[in-house]
């Protein structure tokens, strides 16, 4: 591994530690417990496809008339976890976002969605996020954890946005979360099966592929320049702390 990367995770490798023991997982003992931790969560899902989009937007030409922008490699590595993360297959063979998916797995086990689903009306609607969040009474946790993912993608650095991708979401749910979930579907497949999935989802093509694909392209980004890869290693504890304080909530 670049020796920069190796130092942004031996440098937030407590943090990460704080959030793979946190004891928000132990908690979750039955469906009822697994509905408010996904009220939280769907947030962070939801963020993590805006987060993806601006940097597809910031590495590749979305807009006509078209013309070569970055290089074909950087342009190919976003372009392979765009495809996985917005058009997805469920259990079904149907194809949908991992957010449409993590949704399905709400609904299933009868978590609220109208929170999540206000918000995003009332943004669509007027694009005022504080506006939205009052709408929804969302948690303060989640709007700050939503605060800090968009500032990085209005910060417009690329090198920015592929190191929270890269760090501050991959790899951060531990394994003794799928067993707890594992049993609740044995106990209650007909309400967690999809949110069982959703995590087999997320460990087999997000885990393992994509996390390389995205180490690949933050080293492309940030390249030789020091001061690209403090400053990421700067944002990256942030953001890990953010998730941090939403498991906290």
């Amino acid at each position: 591994m670049n020796q920069h990367l190796e130092r942004i995770n031996k440098k937030c490798e407590s943090l990460r530690d704080q959030i793979v023991n946190h004891k928000v997982y132990s908690i979750i003992n039955d469906v009822n417990d697994l509905k408010i931790f996904m009220q939280y969560h769907v947030f962070a899902v939801w963020d993590f496809m805006s987060l993806l989009k601006a940097l597809q937007n910031n590495l590749t030409c979305t807009t006509v008339p078209w013309f070569p922008k970055g290089t074909a490699e950087t342009r190919h590595l976003i372009n392979e976890i765009v495809v996985g993360e917005e058009s997805d297959v469920d259990g079904f063979g149907v194809r949908k976002s991992h957010f449409e998916l993590y949704l399905d797995a709400m609904e299933q086990c009868g978590a609220d969605t109208s929170q999540i689903q206000e918000f995003i009306a009332e943004l669509k609607q007027t694009g005022n996020f504080n506006d939205a969040f009052r709408v929804c009474n969302a948690p303060k946790e989640a709007k700050d954890f939503v605060d800090f993912t968009f500032d990085t993608i209005r910060s417009e650095k690329d090198y920015l946005q592929a190191s929270v991708f890269t760090f501050g979401r991959e790899d951060l749910i531990p394994a003794m979360f799928h067993s707890i979930v594992n049993d609740l579907c044995k106990k209650f497949p007909e309400s967690v099966s999809i949110f069982k999935y959703y995590l087999e989802r997320h460990i087999e093509v997000d885990g393992d592929h994509h996390s390389h694909l995205a180490l690949q392209m933050t080293a492309n980004l940030c390249g030789n320049n020091e001061q690209y890869w403090e400053e990421a290693e700067y944002v990256v504890m942030g953001a890990l702390q953010k998730r941090i304080e939403l498991w906290d909530g």
